[in-house]
């Protein structure tokens, strides 16, 4: 639980990004949760709920182990140990991957080629049908991808890296693998994704309402409307299904004072349509938005350690 290895751990996402995914622990668990719902998904409500319990928590609970593993070894190696964790920490962060997924839409969306923006966004971003979508929506969803990833692919694990160290980031990862690949309305999925949705839900919430306040500043740094990120953040944060996902893509659609719509779910902002160049600035806001949010948790951690540093103190004397 060093600051030192969150410094690490962002500086060598940004340098070298992902490994591939035959080395990335983020795609073992995706292995994993995939192997258990072939094995588990079936049955009536009551089975499939349990069965998809079992591999979520199965999944979560070799993650934090792992984890942990590893921050012990680190231990024994000082003082190496803020850069072997700080290592560790960087595969379960995204946001270059995040980065160059939105990039990889806004290009060939930019050059008219609808149907190459159309299967980069569903190749890299999103699970839903894009093969009907129009350039505004292509941009809109490219914008909400990076907006309610700024809490999954960095602050989130950041955060309970620094609460309950490599154990609880690695722990984090694993049910936001599984909520992103079972926890939907879907089929069997409903009962069988369930207890990952909650979970995800659960543990998200204190660090996506960290993250939306991050992009609001975020938006100041950038050069974008401070105010509208923060007006449509209040106005329309808890307008989407999930009780997180809503609050970053508000803070998103009005700091670019943009709409931002999934049709039939919901619509955040009151702003034009987005585009191409839209994805452009949002990527801008995030990258502002990433920094601050983590300088922040830093700051905060390294604040309350000097103060438990000083009430040990104090009992000594």
């Amino acid at each position: 639980m060093s600051p030192l290895a969150v410094i690490v751990a962002v500086g060598l996402d940004l340098v070298f990004g992902d490994p591939s995914n035959r080395l990335h622990p983020v795609a073992w668990m995706g292995r994993a949760i995939g192997f258990g719902r072939r094995a588990f998904c079936r049955g009536g409500h009551a089975r499939l709920f349990v069965g998809g319990a079992l591999v979520t928590l199965a999944v979560a609970s070799l993650a934090a182990v792992a984890g942990s593993a590893i921050t012990q070894l680190a231990a024994r190696l000082r003082p190496a140990t803020g850069l072997i964790e700080g290592a560790a920490l960087s595969l379960l962060l995204a946001p270059r991957g995040l980065v160059e997924a939105a990039r990889a839409v806004a290009v060939p969306l930019a050059a008219g080629d609808l149907d190459a923006a159309r299967a980069a966004l569903a190749l890299h971003l999103v699970s839903r049908p894009t093969h009907t979508l129009t350039p505004h929506e292509v941009a809109s969803a490219t914008i909400e991808s990076v907006a309610e990833n700024l809490t999954d692919a960095l602050v989130a694990p950041v955060c309970f890296y620094l609460v309950f160290g490599l154990a609880g980031a690695a722990a984090y990862r694993a049910v936001n693998t599984a909520d992103a690949m079972i926890g939907y309305r879907d089929g069997p999925l409903e009962w069988f994704g369930k207890l990952a949705a909650r979970l995800d839900d659960a543990l998200n919430f204190v660090p996506a309402r960290f993250a939306a306040l991050g992009l609001v500043i975020g938006a100041a740094a950038a050069g974008e409307d401070v105010r509208g990120a923060w007006r449509i953040l209040r106005r329309d944060g808890a307008r989407t299904a999930s009780p997180n996902a809503g609050r970053t893509m508000a803070a998103m659609a009005g700091a670019l004072g943009l709409t931002l719509a999934k049709p039939g779910a919901y619509r955040l902002g009151a702003g034009r349509p987005a585009t191409a160049h839209d994805i452009t600035r949002a990527i801008r806001v995030f990258a502002w938005a990433g920094g601050v949010a983590v300088g922040a948790l830093v700051v905060l951690d390294s604040l309350a350690l000097f103060l438990r540093r000083g009430r040990g103190a104090m009992s000594i004397i």
